[in-house]
């Protein structure tokens, strides 16, 4: 998200950070820059026009220009400013309501936008992060095979699909999903409305039908990101006949510029409440203002590396890892572990985007050709070794090299540059396994992939307002073969 934005920023604000004392000569010329830079991202030129004039007269005040770290407190400004842009004036409104069972919660938008799918994310997401029992029931009478395709979608995710009835119309079809859902004891069920090639009267009087039968806590507008400022356009279309609670924005993992998150907030008064990030079923993310405004600026996201990192390894088996890197054991099959575990969190680009002051490192390894191809390279050295090489990797010699270089479609190069990754790996977790270190080493274990532990706190030297890389940690990508080509 926000590649193209973050990155324009980012050369702005290292100009300004490497300045002994800021003149408000220096501070209109990189507001300038910010303002062109957020036009390009299709920003809405009002949303544009109110942020320049807050930071202006802010930045232009003596609190920076008699600051000891001017450019910092220039960054410090725009953040806090993008903060209110994306949150509004009331920031705890991520949450739904989702109170009173059964909740109703109205999906709408228009065709294309990747409603369906994300009736079954939300669906998804409630269950597993809320524990709640959830009813999905399709209103599509419209679209063929959309009803089936919901009832797909919930086999896949584990939850209940209302049972199609051929003949029905959708306000039939929303009385019957609310007695389902009293009658069956569930928490929340979730209408899948119909959508349409645009906004017309005749799609608002079915929805607003709906909406009456139904009485939904939540309405939410789906709607695609990469339609830039026409998304804020339909938002607000939608709102006037419907009262929308809130939005989805879909498609964002395609959106490198996120003018219409930027401005969906300023312009249409509601909350984004969660944004798509692929095309699996679990790429959905609860949209946090804070989070996104610290990732545009390249402040990485710690929160939401960590959660990842829960989300994906359990707590046995990240005990087990630690134990034995205590011991200061690494072999073939903990690294394997090490590189599946990149892929299963979003791979090396998505996590380098998430840590403070790495941003430009993602770009370098972009601009390389570097991708999550060349760790499955990796992977497929590693499976084609067998069991004693992975535990011992001092066997591989020359003849073992080109069996597992013919097994795993790679040259000996290859193996070779693995190999010494594995060999710096391991020495690493000797240093850290030894006596003095071993709290360190048990802290990062528990911190980032204990499953159900709790999010760690920063350290009180971190400042987390700042750009530059936390010291101390070592991403693979600093070690000597990772990531090269072939």
């Amino acid at each position: 998200m926000f590649e193209n934005l973050s990155q324009r920023l980012s050369h702005v604000f290292d100009r300004l950070t490497k300045q002994g004392a800021l003149s408000e000569g220096d501070i209109s010329t990189a507001l300038r820059e910010v303002r062109i830079a957020l036009l390009e991202a299709d920003v809405s030129l009002s949303v544009v026009r109110n942020l320049i004039k807050k930071i202006e007269e802010k930045a232009k005040g003596q609190t920076v220009t008699k600051s000891v770290t001017p450019g910092q407190q220039v960054v410090k400004i725009v953040h806090d400013e993008l903060i209110q842009i994306l949150s509004g004036d009331t920031s705890n409104e991520a949450d739904l309501k989702i109170d009173n069972p059964p909740a109703p919660v109205l999906m709408v938008g228009l065709q294309g936008s990747g409603k369906t799918t994300s009736t079954a994310k939300l669906a998804k997401w409630l269950a597993s992060k809320s524990n709640k029992k959830i009813l999905m029931a399709s209103l599509d009478t419209h679209r063929p095979a959309a009803m089936e395709q919901l009832a797909v979608l919930g086999q896949q995710v584990g939850v209940d699909t209302l049972p199609i009835v051929k003949g029905q119309d959708p306000v039939s079809i929303a009385k019957r999903a609310k007695q389902q859902a009293l009658l069956g004891g569930y928490d929340i069920f979730i209408l899948d409305t119909a959508g349409r090639l645009h906004v017309d009267k005749k799609l608002m009087d079915e929805v607003s039908a709906v909406k009456k039968v139904a009485e939904p806590n939540e309405v939410l507008l789906v709607v695609d990101s990469l339609t830039g400022q026409d998304a804020v356009n339909v938002a607000s279309e939608f709102d006037k006949s419907l009262n929308i609670s809130g939005v989805i924005l879909t498609r964002m993992d395609g959106d490198g510029r996120g003018g219409a998150a930027l401005s969906m907030r300023a312009v249409t008064g509601k909350p984004i409440r969660f944004v798509g990030v692929g095309e699996k079923l679990d790429a959905l993310e609860q949209f946090h203002p804070e989070r996104v405004a610290s990732r545009i600026l390249g402040m990485g996201d710690i929160v939401a590396l960590v959660e990842k990192a829960q989300e994906t390894i359990e707590a046995d088996q990240a005990a087990k890892m630690m134990k034995r890197f205590q011991k200061g054991q690494f072999n073939m099959n903990d690294l394997k572990s090490q590189l599946e575990q990149m892929i299963k969190m979003g791979g090396m680009q998505s996590l380098l985007s998430m840590m403070p002051g790495m941003g430009k490192m993602s770009q370098k390894m972009e601009t390389s050709g570097f991708d999550d191809k060349n760790i499955r390279r990796q992977i497929a050295i590693i499976q084609s070794m067998t069991k004693k090489e992975r535990i011992n990797p001092g066997l591989l010699q020359a003849n073992r090299k080109k069996r597992i270089s013919s097994g795993s479609g790679t040259d000996v190069a290859e193996i070779n540059r693995l190999l010494k990754m594995h060999r710096q790996m391991s020495d690493m977790m000797k240093k850290l396994g030894r006596t003095g270190n071993r709290g360190m080493l048990k802290g990062l274990m528990g911190q980032m992939m204990g499953k159900g532990m709790s999010i760690p706190t920063l350290p009180s030297n971190i400042d987390t307002s700042s750009s530059q890389p936390i010291s101390g940690l070592n991403f693979p990508g600093n070690i000597s073969g990772f990531g090269k080509k072939k």
